[in-house]
Order: structure tokens, then sequence, then C-alpha cells
């Protein structure tokens, strides 16, 4: 059986979070666990640690232990959940973003342009709306719209058009019928990053991704207290800039502001003050943390 997901950056990143072991603590991305059972091997018994996740499958990840609660949610309500808890403030939160080596690896889900399988691409298999749904429905602004702003593709106007067009007559279930259909859009000399993209800009718009990190940084302020952890492990320029432009200016703009006295008014001290990326060794062991980089934050 195929390991469910292999964590990225795991020691420097639960390193980088826990400097209170009788802390409370939020992993936001449980998947398959291992960030969290890193986490919970520093803990001491007054620690605590709630992680968070949507999808049904990652439910059978969870590790028995009474300072664990796994929440069956989307992280963009980890604010209201500790608040109901009374869990605040908290010590740190780490949040690794993106689909997990489990999702990416089953064809039923849709995720990944190389396997055949439904074009569903749902984190959470109760969401109303699929890859297939936009894919057929959403009209040719608003595809080119999506395939620009998520996946950042040059040819977006080309691409919509093409998908409106093949579209015509007939439903397009399946990600292979979507690969053959963009066939003439995908360039010779590197059509995987190409197809890569494509699916990236449909997944982020599934799921609703950027509006989710953008709640869960805003919320982050709210709930860490001085001197508590942000550790954010993104996979793609759009959710690398998001995060910077926090924790540098505070604001998801990057826009600089400054008080009185030419401090910079934000929420976190980025430290370091550029991203992390796994070395060598850890990129030939994973091959899919070669597009990680980790960035922390320290709450003023």
């Amino acid at each position: 059986m195929q390991e469910y997901h292999v964590p990225v950056l795991l020691n420097p990143s639960v390193d980088a979070l826990v400097y209170d072991p009788d802390g409370i603590y939020a992993d936001a991305t449980f998947g398959g666990g291992g960030h969290s059972r890193a986490i919970l091997k520093k803990l001491s018994a007054k620690g605590k640690l709630v992680a968070f996740d949507r999808d049904d499958e990652s439910l059978a990840n969870a590790p028995d232990d009474r300072r664990f609660t796994l929440v069956h949610h989307n992280f963009r309500f980890l604010k209201q959940f500790m608040r109901y808890g009374k869990m605040l403030p908290l010590n740190g939160i780490l949040a690794d973003l993106g689909i997990s080596s489990h999702q990416i690896n089953v064809g039923e889900r849709g995720f990944a342009h190389r396997l055949d399988g439904p074009l569903d691409m749902r984190m959470d298999k109760k969401s109303p709306v699929t890859a297939a749904d936009i894919i057929n429905s959403y009209p040719e602004e608003k595809l080119k719209h999506i395939f620009k702003l998520w996946g950042e593709i040059p040819n977006a106007g080309r691409l919509a058009g093409t998908i409106c067009q093949g579209r015509t007559g007939k439903t397009i279930n399946t990600t292979e019928q979507l690969k053959q259909m963009i066939s003439s859009c995908t360039p010779k000399h590197s059509p995987a990053k190409y197809l890569s993209q494509v699916y990236q800009a449909l997944r982020i718009e599934v799921n609703g991704e950027m509006q989710a990190l953008e709640s869960l940084l805003k919320a982050a302020a709210d709930c860490i207290g001085t001197g508590g952890r942000l550790v954010i492990i993104s996979y793609h320029s759009l959710e690398d800039r998001m995060v910077k432009n926090f924790l540098q200016t505070g604001n998801l703009d990057g826009i600089r502001k400054t008080d009185m006295y030419g401090n910079v008014d934000r929420p976190f001290n980025p430290e370091p003050n550029k991203a992390i990326v796994p070395d060598e060794q850890e990129i030939q062991i994973n091959n899919r943390a070669r597009s990680a980089k980790m960035r922390i934050g320290v709450k003023q």
C-alpha cells in the first residue's frame, strides 16, 4: 500500500513551530498526520494539538492521543472553533498547503493529469461543485479569468475558447477527456508543466484555496499570542506571494505601512526574512518537495 503522504520540511517546520511543549498548537492541514505526529512528540502531557482537514479519507489517519483533536472541517473556520473551545491564544499554527500525495496518486479524485478519472478535484467530497461543473458550465470569460489568475497560463484566452468550443454538444467528464480536448493549446516542449498549471487553476477554483488561505492568515493574527509562531509551507507562487506579503507588510497586497517611527505595522516578524527551501537530499527522497517554500512568522 502506498504511503498516504510524505510530509515536506518535517523537522524544520516542527522545530520552528513548537517552542513551548506545554502550549496549544494547530495543524491546519492534517492530511496523513505526519506533521501532527511530529508535533505531538515535542509536546508535554499538558500540551494540546488541534488539527483540521476537510477530506473524509484523512480521518482514518488520526492518532489515538488524548492531547489531540481532529476537526473535520476547512481550516478557514479555525478561529471560530478555537474560540468556541476556549483554546485561545494559540502558541502556533502550522499549514502545509496544497494537496496530499494520496490525493494526487488516486485517479478517482481527479487531481492529476497523468491519471485518468472523474474530473472531480474536491478536497471535501460533500462540496457541490466539481472541476467538471466548471469546465462544462463556466462562461468563456470566467474560464479565462481563473486560468490566468490561478494558473498563470499565458494563453488563457485561447485555452478558454478551446474548451468552450470543444464542449459544445457534449459533456466533459474525465481528466483524460479534458487533456485531449486542450491538446492544441498544450506546448509540445513542456506539456506536463502546462497541464499542471491548468489542473492547478481548476483545483484552486473548486476548493476556494486562496480565499481559505486569506482567512487563515487573518485568523492567525487574532489567534496566536505574543511570541507564538506561524509556519506556512506553500508550493506555488500565488500562495507564497500572499504569505510573504502578509508576514513582511501585515497585509495581502504587500503595501508597507509604517508608524511615525518608521516601524512596519504588521502582526508578525518574519524570521528569517527569506523563505526556507528543502535541501537536495530531501528533494531526492521526495520529489514533491522541489517547489516547497516555508515561511515563519513570530507574533509581536
